[in-house]
């Protein structure tokens, strides 16, 4: 989970603990792209506005490597243009999603990927 709102980040980590996933998180862009190379999770949830990285910097960084291109990433951001979106799938986002967001849209996208 990575997303420089510390409210949010701990609001899905204890969401997504008590539904029995370990969670990493991160709070910018640069330690994301570090924990994400270091252990190789099952899915990574970004945000796009994120200080030293962004999002869809660290999204393409991942993609493009082919080590880590196979990891879902669902982008969770309050950017709703249409060309943010077209740019989250251009950089390799699997799925980009707008806050506020449906806990259970969440929920849904985070089991498709990880079946």
């Amino acid at each position: 989970m990575v997303d420089d709102e510390a409210d949010l980040v701990k609001a899905i980590e204890i969401r997504l603990k008590t539904k029995g996933y370990e969670v990493l998180t991160a709070f910018d862009g640069e330690e994301a792209l570090t924990k994400a190379r270091r252990e190789s999770p099952d899915l990574i949830i970004l945000d796009i506005m994120l200080p030293r990285i962004n999002g869809f910097k660290v999204c393409r960084l991942l993609k493009f490597d082919e080590k880590y291109q196979k990891i879902p990433v669902i982008m969770l951001t309050a950017r709703t243009e249409e060309g943010d979106k077209t740019l989250g799938k251009e950089t390799g986002a699997n799925e980009y999603l707008t806050k506020p967001f449906e806990w259970e849209d969440l929920m849904e996208k985070i089991e498709e990927h990880l079946r």
